[in-house]
């Protein structure tokens, strides 16, 4: 092997680090920033460290490409052995999996996709499928002795802040009262009841997680406690979750990334995975701020089922959008959005508009209502893995990005996004209560956008989704906007009866006028939907009421959005 190989593995590998080492800093901060009630740094440091990945890329492949083996890099024939030299750089590191896809962050941006394989990259992992744990504690053990009130107080006296608790023997009766409505009798007694808990404390926007599971002889459950911090008065408990769906909530992909410091990432994830075995491991890196694991993962676990199924993509269930077309497999929870080569006459966007909402939203805090969304160049399919007419649609809507090679079908660039039930659809078939619940968190999901600065713009039941545990979720991202940027208006009384029924307005509208007065017939053809949603976010309809929201966020408060259901009890 060329000694030259040595040294640019050693070079990848020394960008890795610089990585790591920001991306610990940004992490580390975070509990400064929860105790000192830095809510705006919060989102600042979020946003910095999702950036980061992007830019030190850039940064170790341009000094690869400028140093002394720029020739050799930029020749694909030498990256086998780069390959084989990185791979025993990183055999005793314990982030060798993240280490893993940042090499192939550095081919993809020097190489053509067409390029990869696994001789030149890892496009299936090397990493052990399982391996001896580190000697790197990642859980500290309590046991009740028979004594609830003992177990919670041991476990809030562990966790230490420079912030004083606001009240622990409140916090603590309010954990026993919980965990007496959430736990079976037997298992309270249990006097070998254990709470095991992940040493490092998981920060994201106003609030902090300790996480954890409680472990009797015969069953587990997940552990979690939520902490707030009120200003001027401390931390306190917010509530207690013992419930698998509302953990798996918690580390939605509706979610902004946990801030939690880890030395071993794996080992941290398959605990996770214990708690919330129906998630996927893609979403849980991704939760914990490795959204470039994340996106291996997924694109791994596509090609396997892929490799073990007969599933052939088909056009999504629902009302095709007038800028994006999407396409999914039937049996793999994924849909595949791309762009559209010629939009809708009403659409006064262009295709790098569309792009640039798509990232904000990676960027943004999408306080569970908004569905993140990974991008992916380059995408090779065999032709025979498509529906006909599925195929037929995307080449006649998106000839730029889907491009036929002999029995290969190329999708130059796409965006995958969990699959969810359209809501308009979701209502055509729910019952009353199911109905009811819906528009309430319709209108739930939207208020939420809203307190996150977000305007959704293209309200229609059609741009929401319905997540498997029920949550209205917004997923199409072309015309959002912040909410600082929108002019809500009430429409003018009109001078005389005429210009009321001319087919023109009769006053003036700017691009970013909105008037909420027009929501309910905009937004429901279904006049009981509209009267119950009117009954529920009569709200929604008042420029007063986005006005106000518009005026707390330019005074710079940072409105509180609670992923979980409180606590009876909580203040």
């Amino acid at each position: 092997m060329p000694q030259s190989s040595d040294q640019i593995a050693q070079q990848i590998l020394s960008g890795f680090d610089r990585y790591r080492r920001l991306f610990r800093d940004l992490t580390s901060g975070a509990r400064a920033r929860f105790e000192q009630a830095r809510w705006n740094d919060i989102q600042e440091a979020s946003t910095l460290r999702i950036n980061a990945y992007e830019e030190q890329v850039q940064e170790t492949a341009d000094g690869l490409t400028q140093s002394t083996f720029g020739p050799q890099v930029l020749d694909v024939e030498a990256w086998p052995g780069i390959r084989e030299a990185y791979i025993h750089l990183i055999d005793q590191r314990f982030d060798d999996e993240l280490a893993e896809t940042w090499f192939n962050s550095i081919f993809c941006s020097l190489h053509q996709h067409d390029q990869i394989s696994d001789k030149t990259m890892f496009v299936h992992s090397t990493r052990p499928v399982s391996r001896p744990p580190s000697r790197i504690a990642l859980t500290r053990g309590f046991i009740s002795e028979g004594s609830l009130h003992d177990l919670a107080h041991q476990i809030l006296s562990e966790y230490s802040f420079d912030v004083p608790w606001e009240d622990m023997t409140r916090d603590v009766e309010m954990i026993v009262t919980e965990l007496q409505q959430g736990l079976p009798d037997w298992a309270q007694m249990d006097r070998g009841l254990t709470a095991e808990m992940v040493q490092s404390v998981f920060y994201r926007n106003k609030g902090a997680y300790l996480v954890g599971r409680l472990i009797s002889q015969h069953e587990q459950w997940p552990f979690v406690l939520p902490l707030v911090h009120r200003e001027h008065q401390g931390i306190s408990v917010d509530t207690v979750i013992t419930d698998e769906s509302e953990v798996s909530i918690i580390f939605s992909f509706t979610r902004s990334y946990f801030m939690v410091e880890c030395a071993v990432p794996s080992e941290l994830i398959g605990f996770v995975k214990q708690l919330i075995p129906g998630k996927h491991l893609a979403e849980l890196y991704t939760a914990i701020g490795f959204y470039k694991q994340g996106k291996s993962e997924f694109y791994r676990a596509l090609i396997a089922h892929l490799a073990n199924s007969d599933d052939r993509f088909i056009m999504a269930p629902g009302v095709r959008g007038m800028v994006m077309s999407v396409f999914t497999l039937p049996g793999f929870n994924t849909v595949f959005k791309i762009i559209k080569d010629r939009f809708a006459p009403s659409k006064n966007i262009d295709r790098a508009t569309v792009i640039e909402k798509y990232r904000l939203v990676k960027r943004h805090d999408r306080v569970g209502r908004m569905a993140d969304t990974q991008e992916f160049a380059d995408f090779r399919f065999p032709r025979d893995r498509f529906d006909p007419e599925c195929l037929r649609e995307l080449l006649e809507v998106a000839p730029s990005t889907v491009i036929e090679e002999g029995d290969s079908i190329l999708i130059r660039h796409c965006w995958t996004e969990r699959r969810m039930t359209p809501l308009n659809i979701y209502l055509e078939h729910a019952s009353e209560t199911q109905t009811h619940d819906a528009l309430l968190d319709y209108g739930k999901a939207i208020k939420e956008l809203a307190a996150a600065n977000i305007f959704p713009g293209d309200m229609l039941l059609k741009n929401f989704g319905v997540t498997r545990h029920g949550r209205v979720v917004f997923y199409d991202y072309d015309e959002i906007s912040y909410l600082t940027e929108v002019n809500f208006r009430v429409i003018p009384e009109p001078l005389y009866p005429e210009q009321e029924m001319a087919s023109e307005p009769w006053y003036s509208v700017a691009p970013n006028d909105v008037f909420p007065e027009e929501f309910p017939v905009f937004l429901f053809a279904d006049i009981r939907h509209r009267r119950q949603f009117a009954g529920m976010h009569g709200d929604l309809f008042e420029a007063s009421y986005w006005k106000s929201l518009q005026a707390q966020i330019e005074a710079g408060q940072v409105i509180d959005v609670y992923p979980y259901r409180r606590a009876a009890a909580t203040p």
